[in-house]
């Protein structure tokens, strides 16, 4: 697992998720990816993070293979406690961050994209959040920042994925683009948002943050309290542990 952080041009920071092979993120990278986040936005010369991740795809949520080996229930309250630190970041980084997504944006990946300022996508990116058919709830409140009420609850009832150009129709993913134009597009958004004056850039997020309509923070912890329930009525192990074992991942 790897959160590797870079610099590029004047201000722009780079916060990349690295977790062969589908960056299904553990524990210690929930973290990791908290803190990378984090301690970008309190850099001075930081004014806008650009958040995207290497591989077949952004993310497939957190890494179900190391629940489902860990004994006890170590692993199942890392992963929510580490995820919600994660979504959090995102939201409290004090600057914009621009979510750059490729390939498949599932489970915990929505939580990171959700809570993101900006949303950039290839044109092939998917969104999803398998979370019913794993036995667990959560981050329905990042997904219904981006696509409308009903559609959310069609997604996390049916599992059903939705499109970079669905979600382009509903006005929350800005640019939609080839996938080797991903990056670069990011880090254009990103540079007309360093180009402003930072004070009043760090200004705005928090302006923007405090009149939000949703605790996105109160309003997850509430959805992990029923991911705790499944898991101690069996449905999570059981879920889980099919899923593992049909291989696949």
């Amino acid at each position: 697992m790897a959160i590797q952080v870079a610099r590029h041009g004047p201000g722009i920071a780079e916060v990349v998720i690295e977790a062969p092979p589908v960056n299904a993120i553990d524990v210690k990278g929930w973290f990791a990816l908290a803190r990378a986040l984090a301690e970008q936005g309190a850099d001075p010369g930081v004014r806008a993070v650009v958040l995207r991740a290497e591989g077949r795809g952004f993310c497939a949520g957190v890494d179900i293979k190391e629940m489902q080996d860990t004994e006890g229930f170590d692993a199942l309250l890392g992963a929510n406690a580490g995820c919600a630190a994660a979504f959090a970041a995102v939201y409290d980084c004090q600057v914009p961050v621009i979510a750059a997504v490729h390939g498949f944006c599932l489970g915990g990946g929505i939580g990171l994209v959700g809570n993101a300022d900006l949303v950039l996508a290839s044109d092939d990116a998917y969104f999803g959040l398998p979370e019913v058919d794993r036995g667990a709830l959560g981050a329905a409140t990042h997904l219904s920042r981006l696509v409308p009420q009903h559609r959310m609850r069609h997604m996390v009832y049916t599992s059903q994925n939705a499109t970079a150009a669905e979600l382009y129709g509903y006005g929350s993913i800005l640019t939609v683009t080839s996938r080797d134009r991903l990056r670069d597009a990011a880090i254009e958004t990103a540079t007309a948002i360093a180009a402003k004056d930072p004070q009043v850039i760090r200004a705005a997020k928090q302006s923007l943050n405090g009149i939000d309509p949703v605790d996105v923070k109160r309003s997850y912890r509430y959805e992990q309290g029923f991911t705790f329930e499944l898991n101690l009525s069996g449905a999570g192990d059981r879920l889980r542990d099919a899923f593992t074992q049909g291989g696949a991942r």
